[in-house]
Order: C-alpha cells, then structure tokens, then sequence
C-alpha cells in the first residue's frame, strides 16, 4: 500500500465546513486509498486550530481512533536531524510540524504528501527530491 504524508491544514479542512479546503480535502481522503501518516505535531496543530468547537476536536479524535492515520513518533534522537531542516528553511520560516513531515518523508521514503502549504513545493527530501502534493 502507498504511503502518503498528511499535513495539517488537511486534517483542519476535513474537520472545519467553513475552511476554504474543506471539499477538497474531503474528496481526497474519499479517493485515497492510501495509508495516511501524520506526526504528533501535526495533531497538536490541528487540534489546537480547530479549538473553535470542541465538537471538532472530539470527531477528529474520532477519526483518529478509528485507525484513518498512523502517527509515526518523533524520538529524541530526532531532533537534530529537525533542528537541521528548521535552520535550513528559516527563510520561509519552517515550522517545527512541518520540519517532522520531512524528517518523517526522508525517514520513511515517502515523498507524497497531502497538504494545502505552499511550502512543500520548495522543501526537498535528500537527493534533492521535491514532494508530490495533493489537495493545493
């Protein structure tokens, strides 16, 4: 089975009927028939973006019990290699979730991810490899 990186602004999308990419997230996660897998970090910020409704939190919580993504863990010995990547962007600037996508996609091999952030376009995986993007 294919592995696709899932960002945040996704995961928001699919939870808040008024995000701009709400529909466009919905249809690619009718259409995937991919494993979709995340960072804590990127949970913790989409649960503290979707603090508008607790009704929100909890059916994405749901969904997340419900097995729809794996979350893969970021262990100490991590955070250099992410240090690296944040220092490496701070133009744009890189945040800490999306330097765990990377890190997570030069760990793992994968190099699709479900995103809304610009930003991927410019990161690149080792070798100089650019993402493949869904839901922009």
């Amino acid at each position: 089975m294919r592995k696709i990186l899932i960002d945040s602004g996704p995961l928001i999308a699919l939870f808040d009927r008024d995000d701009s990419y709400h529909a466009a997230s919905v249809e690619f996660i009718k259409n995937n028939h991919g494993e979709l897998i995340t960072t804590i970090a990127s949970i913790t910020e989409t649960l503290h973006l979707l603090d508008f409704s607790r009704n929100a939190q909890v059916d994405f919580l749901n969904w997340i019990n419900a097995g729809a993504i794996t979350i893969e863990p970021i262990t100490a010995d991590d955070f250099q290699r992410i240090q690296e990547l944040i220092i490496k962007y701070a133009d744009l600037p890189m945040d800490f979730a999306d330097a765990c996508l990377v890190f997570l996609g030069d760990k793992l091999s994968i190099d699709q991810i479900a995103t809304v952030d610009r930003d991927f376009d410019i990161y690149r995986l080792k070798g100089k490899k650019s993402f493949t993007t869904f839901v922009k």
